[in-house]
């Protein structure tokens, strides 16, 4: 089942002689379950599409359908909602919220979105991601690869449509590393969930079932 629809998605940064290409004509599909890497280099486009695909940007033209829905067709608000509910983000740099514990950054979006926490799903997911014995610790008391782990318990809490995960391992050491790959790949496996993950590093890529490559803006091949 196709989960993820991209067609001709397209970002132009400024005009004439300031004019940037960021994305050009990208068009991919994703199947629902999938754990997909998308490889660059530095400049060569890959956060843009994450982006656009988690609805933080508009492209200049092109379209991304997330379960059959096209995501700008939705208003400012609307789409908020939308990337609140059904899309996970996971950044380089974690994004914790430094006054609120483990246990409060993993459920934020259910408290914003004013839904119960179920404390059953939640012990579950702090045992999942090795943070039982962390829960009621700030962020600033815990290691870098816990304050991922943490992250990524927050984007998958909702039990979003898709996860996006930008360089999520790029903060960290080899060790740290390694624990988050094997956390995403677990979560893709016993959780079904489906990963889009950015990253320039090959041998992290390869942890997934199918590698994209971009350069320049342009989706060129299946590695």
């Amino acid at each position: 089942m196709e989960i993820l629809r991209v067609e001709n998605l397209t970002k132009i940064y400024g005009k004439d002689t300031t004019k940037v290409i960021a994305l050009d004509n990208v068009s991919f599909s994703v199947q629902k379950g999938e754990f997909v890497a998308i490889v660059g280099a530095s400049g060569s486009g890959k956060s843009t599409l994450l982006h656009l695909l988690g609805g933080v940007d508009r492209p200049t033209s092109g379209k991304v359908y997330i379960d059959g829905k096209d995501i700008y067709d939705f208003n400012d608000d609307k789409l908020a909602i939308f990337r609140r509910r059904q899309v996970g983000l996971i950044y380089q740099f974690y994004n914790l919220i430094p006054i609120l514990n483990v246990e409060e950054n993993i459920t934020l979006p259910l408290s914003l979105d004013n839904r119960e926490v179920d404390q059953k799903t939640l012990d579950e997911m702090l045992k999942l991601l090795g943070l039982q014995n962390r829960r009621n610790h700030l962020p600033n008391e815990l290691s870098g690869g816990q304050q991922q782990r943490t992250s990524i318990g927050r984007a998958l809490i909702t039990n979003p449509t898709i996860i996006l995960a930008d360089e999520p391992t790029g903060n960290l050491d080899s060790k740290s590393s390694d624990e988050i790959v094997a956390l995403l790949k677990k979560s893709n496996k016993e959780l079904k969930q489906t990963i889009i993950m950015i990253t320039h590093n090959m041998e992290i890529a390869k942890s997934a079932d199918r590698i994209l490559k971009i350069e320049d803006g342009r989706l060129l091949k299946e590695v």
